[in-house]
């Protein structure tokens, strides 16, 4: 008999469903159910598990996964997040915030007078990214092939990353930033990079180098960032993410003009379920085949 694959939430039931029958699955309820696709949050799979005895692997929607670590303790279950699936519009976004905040497009934007600031270019760049080897990192650093950039990646392995010219341990970011006209912050969120950027790490930047963040807010420690970015210690940030998120609209780095913030889009919401979508049907399909996962979460190592 074909293995039973359930989706959830129930209000996003009829695309996923689909998902799985284009991959040759069998949609189940919960309760009879082998696997378990959701596109939901990690407090509202808290409860639908306990429903799901018989559920060997989960398909998560996120490619972050630090609120789901809770509920993978313990069992053999195999969990698989979007590792991947959101690369390409993520990387492009980074890349937009980089060229917007080397040129002051949004300063300038927002400027009712006529203004001239000094910019920075892309082409022949240090480039910084965190996370280097991952599926935003390799894209990013395709997508910064044409610039000539120097590109050093910052990954727990040491083999080198495809598409940079250098790969260092995290224990060795400091010693890139000294040089770096970009730094693009492209990790997973776990206990060894939360904080990562804080006032060490912004003083030893350039005064007219940029951060990125595409990642999680919480690798970026935001009273010292918004400190750095009012001293001018650095030359602007970029965010589509931020700590707290949302980001209150009180909050000081709303009124920067050297603050660019886009609200956790690198991922259009449009786009979303088209791509999460496509890993759908490839894993179902690997899963009633009994072949390899794509992106199964290492519990351990947090992503």
């Amino acid at each position: 008999m074909s293995p039973g694959i359930a989706v959830g939430p129930a209000a996003d039931e009829s695309w996923m469903g689909a998902a799985v029958r284009e991959a040759g699955g069998t949609q189940a309820p919960l309760a009879e159910a082998d696997a378990l696709i959701w596109y939901g949050t990690a407090s509202d799979l808290a409860p639908v598990l306990k429903a799901a005895p018989n559920v060997r692997w989960i398909q998560l929607p996120a490619a972050g996964v630090e609120d789901y670590l809770a509920l993978m303790d313990g069992g053999d279950r195999i969990w698989t997040a979007a590792k991947g699936v959101y690369a390409n519009p993520c990387a492009e976004h980074a890349l937009g915030l980089a060229i917007a905040g080397f040129r002051h497009m949004d300063a300038g934007a927002r400027s009712p007078g006529w203004r001239k600031l000094p910019g920075k270019t892309l082409f022949g760049a240090n480039v910084v990214v965190v996370g280097g080897a991952g599926g935003i990192g390799q894209a990013l650093l395709r997508l910064l092939k044409p610039f000539g950039v120097k590109a050093t990646s910052v990954r727990r392995r040491s083999e080198p990353t495809p598409g940079a010219d250098r790969t260092v341990a995290p224990e060795d970011f400091m010693g890139t930033l000294g040089d770096a006209d970009l730094v693009v912050l492209a990790a997973p969120l776990t206990s060894e990079t939360g904080n990562m950027v804080a006032e060490a790490q912004l003083r030893a930047m350039k005064n007219d180098a940029w951060l990125v963040n595409v990642a999680r807010g919480r690798l970026v420690k935001t009273d010292d960032l918004v400190k750095a970015l009012v001293e001018r210690w650095i030359g602007g940030a970029g965010l589509d993410v931020t700590d707290p998120e949302p980001l209150p609209a009180e909050h000081p780095l709303w009124r920067l003009d050297n603050c660019i913030i886009t609200s956790h889009t690198a991922n259009p919401p449009n786009l979303d379920q088209q791509l999460y979508r496509r890993r759908i049907v490839e894993n179902v399909r690997r899963f009633l085949r009994g072949q390899p996962l794509i992106g199964v979460v290492d519990p351990r190592a947090g992503y």
